[in-house]
């Protein structure tokens, strides 16, 4: 293998702008800002947070019961 062509790879430091929880993943970067990580993403908590002004959340849940139902 070619040596010299893969880039270094890093214990990266991962800041959560919307919870502000810090954790170590690895990366070719040294600092990594997200805006949302798996401790407040709804997908992964099970609760919705999302504010939504058009209702858009609302109707695609009542679409989802009504496919679940059938």
């Amino acid at each position: 293998m070619k040596t010299g062509s893969h880039p270094e790879y890093h214990d990266a430091q991962v800041h959560c702008s919307s919870c502000g929880t810090t954790f170590t993943v690895g990366s070719t970067r040294h600092e990594l800002r997200v805006d949302i990580c798996s401790n407040c993403h709804p997908f992964y908590t099970g609760k919705q947070t999302i504010v939504d002004t058009a209702g858009q959340v609302e109707r695609f849940q009542k679409r989802l019961e009504r496919a679940v139902r059938s």
